[in-house]
């Protein structure tokens, strides 16, 4: 009896994924080349492949989302962001919405170390990925005007970069999980440490090696620990050293996927990002939604508020902090915000390039 409950909980679990997926057009991958791009620190590529995923047709309003550090488009199709904005009667109903979903540089199935290049890859950062998203936009896909953009995490502060660098661009910015400030303090010392980490393990030979650096899985478990998952969350579900302890043999049990120079270079992109120093130039009508407990995001730094009251047309949604939030991770889930993005875009006015 005991199997077949299993069973079936796994066929109706299955069915509901299915149907929680078809609930919106079924995503189209693409490939696109942009020819001799050039880097920021003066490298150029001859080819750079960009994959995407579109939802949608063209006809469409189109939306840009883009993903978080070592993510993809894929990671933006889970139930818990597309399941809850995707769908018919959702805030980017796809019937209404072309959605753009890049796989970024050294990202996913666009050009990265890991192909082949290794060290030799450019070194990357935040503006190079931002411009390789709206040559795939602009070129690409011949898109003009973007009705909105909406990133999480480096998306989010792809976000932002976005506003300042093509203000006429888009209508709308929804930057989430981000603060248009340095990366700097706990955010950027807890990265240095992962990477260097990484970097330090004698396996990881100057990016030469043969498998994965033995130490990477302690560097990424425990700066996910440190800086993404909620206090109060942590509180609930390990309140006893054992039930603590489950939780750090679960995670470092699970196979590390990611290469190991893919890695850093995608986290050593955000080492110089600063959207500071231009956000008057953002005209966009802009929602920042971030969490009150977000570890790399404080709200109590008052770096935030500070930096909102410079941005013409933008506001603040804060997610209050509680045992369902996850702290940096909450804005993975669209239940906490659909109805914010929802009432931002029947009201943001319709520009034209």
């Amino acid at each position: 009896m005991k199997l077949f409950c299993t069973a079936l909980s796994a066929v109706l679990l299955s069915f509901s994924m299915s149907a929680m997926a078809a609930d919106y057009p079924t995503p189209k991958q693409g490939d696109w080349i942009a020819r001799d791009f050039k880097f920021h620190t003066g490298e150029t590529m001859p080819e750079l492949k960009l994959h995407y995923t579109t939802v949608g047709e063209p006809s469409g309003q189109p939306v840009l989302v883009l993903h978080g550090t070592g993510g993809s488009g894929a990671s933006m199709l889970s139930p818990a962001f597309a399941g809850e904005l995707f769908g018919p009667g959702q805030p980017l109903d796809a019937a209404k919405y072309y959605i753009i979903i890049p796989d970024n540089i050294g990202h996913g199935k666009s050009s990265k170390p890991s192909d082949g290049m290794k060290t030799s890859f450019p070194k990357y950062n935040y503006e190079d990925m931002v411009e390789a998203q709206y040559r795939l936009v602009t070129e690409g896909l011949g898109v003009k005007h973007l009705r909105l953009v909406i990133g999480n995490s480096m998306g989010g502060m792809h976000t932002w970069l976005w506003g300042e660098k093509y203000p006429k661009a888009m209508d709308v910015l929804i930057p989430m999980a981000s603060q248009p400030t340095e990366m700097a303090s706990r955010n950027w010392m807890m990265r240095r440490i992962m990477l260097d980490t990484i970097r330090n393990d004698p396996d990881y030979n100057g990016g030469n090696y043969t498998s994965q650096p033995r130490m990477m899985k302690y560097a990424i478990t425990a700066y996910g620990i440190a800086s993404i998952g909620g206090t109060l969350a942590y509180q609930s579900q390990a309140p006893t050293a054992a039930k603590a302890d489950k939780i750090v043999d679960d995670r470092l049990a699970t196979p590390i996927t990611a290469d190991a120079n893919d890695f850093v270079y995608q986290w050593e992109a955000s080492h110089d990002y600063n959207a500071s120093e231009k956000l008057e130039a953002i005209e966009a009508s802009l929602l920042l939604i971030n969490s009150a407990d977000d570890e790399r995001n404080p709200p109590e730094t008052g770096l935030t508020d500070a930096a909102m009251k410079r941005v013409k047309n933008g506001r603040l949604y804060l997610i209050p902090a509680s045992t369902e939030t996850r702290g940096h991770g909450t804005t993975g889930n669209a239940k906490f915000y659909s109805e914010q993005v929802r009432q931002l875009l029947q009201t943001a006015p319709q520009r034209t390039m």
